[in-house]
């Protein structure tokens, strides 16, 4: 025998020595037993300071990298957008990046963080804006002044405004190439109304209308340090008296502004019905659906089970199983159930079909939502549901920058500060009963809208076999939105 021949025999024979014996082997998987899983939520407090000014900071030291992660979180946001100059919070957070600052022009700012190899963002969100810097132990202190830099003293150059704004107007320009853009924009005006910041979209005149100035007034109205306004986490390589001390110094001096009210709710009135957008594509884009319900709504965790069961749990649930697997009409199809904090969110159902057998996966859709509103869901379907919360609920706080992510977004809209350590008992809590019950509180087909973007003559016909058409729907009346000019998002003249 060759050495490299004993070589793998002594290999083999060890691996088969550590093998269990063949009696300890179940005859299938399904039998295989493994220890529960164990894991308790952090406690936010043990990561909670508060600096003198009142701003409340999350810290998570570590020395796996000598990295260190430092972000900024403001309660402002896209709400705050004047009416009549949509997308000025948003052009706000891109321009604090881009745009340099009073004392160091943009390309400068630019070459200075490449130099630290700091990644550095600026964002503005719906209901809230960010700023952060990821950079090395050694270069901290020269990454945070650049960061309180831009956050206290944008130059908002007129140069990059300008370029900012022609590629917006570009973008806009392209926004009806998409069905999913189509869709997108119609379907959050109908829910929400056009007035509300959730269905707001730019046009080329309020991009053209923001000016220096007003970027200005966004950037005093929403980064600034008042206690309720800024909320810290750093993450990293650092020592935690150091980082306090750290923190302390960069906000003196910044004046406190006024806290932005919470998002409106909006104001317009939800209409069931069959909507429709003209699209010249061989497949239809569908969306099913009507306003739900909050975070903190007493029937959240049943309805996000029932959501799960129904089409929101991938390719265990209803309706990809039978509109995707069963009849093959569609290669993704599903549901989701949206909870925001401060208004009513949505249950939608989706997919995208030939626009013959649009009408079919409606019809099966909305016989899957009757489903779960006559009878009980099965025990198999709601325990794997649970499942599907429970053991994947360890991934909230994978990392510890994800970790303060969740504690900051809790501490900003006042989350129940047991709601983690509770988060699996109300999991486990819900019954079939409970399921059934949101389902007939939640999900009334009637309540609902059937928004459709694609040729209607096809999609009204239906398919081949005959088993659907859209007269099965609203007594077959419908609802034709135009198809909005890409600039100015008004109604073509007829």
């Amino acid at each position: 025998m060759s050495f490299i021949s004993l070589i793998r025999t002594t290999a083999a024979l060890a691996l088969f020595a550590s093998l269990p014996a063949l009696a300890d082997v179940p005859p299938h998987p399904d039998q295989i037993a493994f220890e529960p899983l164990k894991f308790e939520p952090p406690n936010a407090e043990q990561f909670r300071h508060t600096l003198s000014n009142g701003v409340v900071a999350y810290l998570a030291p570590s020395s796996e990298f000598p990295l260190v992660n430092i972000a900024f979180t403001f309660k402002g946001g896209q709400y705050l957008d004047p009416k009549d100059k949509i997308a000025l919070a948003g052009a706000t957070g891109v321009m604090m990046r881009q745009g340099g600052t009073t004392s160091i022009p943009p390309a400068e700012l630019d070459e200075r963080l490449d130099f630290l190899a700091t990644t550095c963002n600026v964002g503005v969100g719906g209901t809230s804006s960010s700023a952060s810097i990821n950079c090395l132990k050694a270069n901290l202190d020269e990454s945070l002044a650049l960061l309180m830099d831009i956050l206290r003293n944008p130059g908002f150059d007129q140069k990059r405004l300008d370029v900012w704004k022609a590629d917006m107007l570009e973008k806009l320009k392209q926004r009806n190439d998409s069905a999913d853009s189509i869709l997108g924009r119609e379907w959050s005006a109908l829910l929400y109304g056009r007035d509300h910041f959730e269905a707001a979209e730019p046009t080329k005149q309020s991009v053209e209308s923001i000016t220096r100035e007003d970027l200005q007034a966004m950037h005093k109205r929403i980064f600034h340090p008042a206690p309720g306004n800024l909320f810290i986490a750093v993450t990293g390589d650092f020592n935690e008296k150091n980082m306090l001390a750290r923190l302390e110094s960069a906000l003196q001096g910044w004046p406190a502004g006024e806290v932005p009210g919470d998002p409106p709710a909006p104001t317009a009135t939800f209409k069931p019905g069959v909507y429709h957008v003209e699209k010249d594509i061989p497949q239809g884009k569908v969306q099913i659906g009507l306003r739900g319900i909050t975070r903190d709504d007493p029937d959240y965790f049943a309805a996000m089970i029932m959501d799960n069961i129904l089409g929101g749990g991938g390719f265990t649930s209803r309706i990809t199983n039978h509109v995707r697997s069963d009849e093959g009409l569609a290669y993704s199809a599903g549901s989701d159930m949206s909870a925001p904090v401060w208004y009513p969110g949505e249950f939608d159902a989706f997919f995208q079909s030939k626009n013959s057998t649009c009408a079919l996966a409606i019809k099966i859709i909305r016989e899957e939502i009757d489903s779960i509103r006559s009878k009980p869901v099965t025990q198999a379907e709601l325990d794997l549901a649970k499942k599907s919360f429970i053991e994947t609920f360890p991934r909230t706080f994978e990392s510890k920058p994800a970790m303060l992510s969740v504690f900051v977004g809790d501490e900003m809209t006042n989350r129940p500060k047991d709601f983690w350590q509770t988060y699996r008992d109300r999991v486990n809590a819900v019954t079939a009963d409970d399921v059934q019950r949101v389902a007939q509180k939640h999900l009334t087909p009637d309540n609902m809208a059937i928004f459709v973007v694609g040729k209607w003559d096809e999609i009204y016909a239906g398919d081949l076999q005959g088993r659907a058409t859209m007269r099965d729907f609203f007594n077959g009346e419908v609802t034709h939105l135009p198809l909005r000019d890409p600039l100015t998002l008004e109604a073509p003249q007829k």
